[in-house]
């Protein structure tokens, strides 16, 4: 991907109106979007959230700049769900941009959870969709058909649907640009740049993200600006480890593993839903019994494995990012160990996957499968962090064993 330029200089607050607003019963929102909040598990909301929610339902564009990991996407969920008006059918109302598929599922899966009591037992689909590439487009103009209140989508596949004329405008409201740095970048923008010929003139514009490219103004007028402040971001308390093996012995490697980490609750990652589905295959054939979690899976089916994971009845949870990008921290504070059966694609996923040690005085272990390719990210990591990833030694098992005594 290439360089996305940038400021040299975060953005300073300059609406002296912005507060914190340390309750959800505190802001301004719908009954039933209210209770979608504590249905999804939410309690208290995350800096971003406080700051930002707020200035998006009076209205007016807003750009929201908070580091990774910190709520962003239930933000611009929350106040995008609260700008819209469910009883009206007459289209597309909402529309969440995102960089790549892997987001823009996790990011519908969190705006349908949230919303789930707003729309009503009249409507005769799920009011929010994905629209990306790696499905056919008739499919894409079939959802669109039937009725959809909020899209997200990926540029190119969203610029296609509007040019089609199958993804009409006119009756949209709010657009939102998540992670606003990748998808200001120069392979992507052309895309953008191709969907705002089409948008309304009285649209609201809510742009997220983690670092600020310096084109971003170019796609608001008068915005808020809202920044929370960067937190050091370290792993200490979390004991890391890395295990050299190619593709073709990964199952192999994790497999020997097993009798060690199936005494503690773990966490398996993968990066797609394919290697997800096969890894749980593979163990669960083999008489290891292992739960299975991405973003493709129904949202009845998703409450119910992190209800179970989170009761202990289920000890091992294979899954991609979902986890990390739609759920609490808390969910998995009692976890022990950290599988990167694949690494992440960025050092930035690879803290939101193995987070921070010492929750409750619980000792949290992470073992990382390294492929030649790997290597660089590896270190990338270790240099980022200030940390050290040590090869993972013969008698990890008797290691484990002594720490949750």
């Amino acid at each position: 991907m290439a360089q996305i330029e940038q400021h040299n200089s975060t953005f300073e607050d300059d609406h002296s109106d912005i507060h914190d607003i340390p309750s959800f019963d505190d802001m301004p929102l719908h009954q039933d979007l209210l209770r979608g909040i504590y249905s999804y598990g939410l309690e208290k909301p995350s800096a971003i959230q406080q700051r930002a929610i707020v200035p998006f339902i009076r209205g007016g564009d807003i750009i929201a700049q908070a580091q990774s990991g910190t709520g962003k996407t239930v933000a611009l969920s929350i106040g995008l769900l609260q700008r819209l008006d469910f009883g009206h059918r007459g289209g597309v109302q909402g529309l969440v941009l995102c960089p790549s598929r892997e987001l823009a599922l996790p990011t519908c899966h969190i705006i349908s959870m949230i919303g789930q009591f707003m729309c009503g037992d009249d409507h005769p689909t799920p009011f929010c969709q994905t629209f990306a590439g790696g499905t056919l487009l008739k499919d894409d103009i079939k959802k669109l058909a039937a009725g959809v209140i909020v899209a997200v989508g990926t540029p190119g596949r969203v610029a296609d649907l509007i040019k089609r004329g199958a993804l009409r405008t006119d009756s949209l409201r709010v657009v939102v640009l998540d992670e606003a740095d990748a998808l200001l970048s120069r392979n992507l923008v052309e895309n953008i740049d191709d969907i705002f010929k089409f948008l309304p003139e009285d649209k609201q514009v809510a742009l997220f993200s983690a670092t600020m490219p310096s084109r971003i103004t170019n796609f608001t007028h008068n915005p808020t600006h809202i920044l929370v402040k960067r937190d050091s971001l370290t792993l200490d308390g979390v004991k890391q480890f890395f295990v050299v093996v190619e593709e073709e012995h990964k199952m192999e490697t994790l497999m020997d593993l097993y009798e060690a980490v199936s005494i503690a609750q773990s966490v398996i990652f993968a990066n797609t839903r394919r290697k997800v589905d096969w890894v749980a295959e593979q163990m669960n054939s083999n008489s290891h019994k292992v739960s299975s979690l991405h973003a493709e899976m129904p949202q009845r089916h998703v409450q119910n494995v992190m209800a179970e994971f989170k009761s202990c009845s289920s000890r091992l949870l294979v899954t991609t990012d979902l986890l990390v990008r739609t759920r609490n921290n808390t969910d998995i504070h009692h976890v022990n160990i950290i599988i990167n059966y694949d690494m992440p694609s960025n050092k930035e996923d690879y803290l939101h996957r193995i987070g921070r040690g010492g929750h409750g005085g619980r000792k949290r272990f992470a073992i990382n499968f390294v492929s030649q390719r790997d290597v660089a990210l590896l270190r990338e990591i270790e240099k980022h962090y200030s940390t050290t990833i040590e090869e993972l030694p013969m008698d990890f098992a008797s290691i484990l064993s002594q720490s949750l005594l």
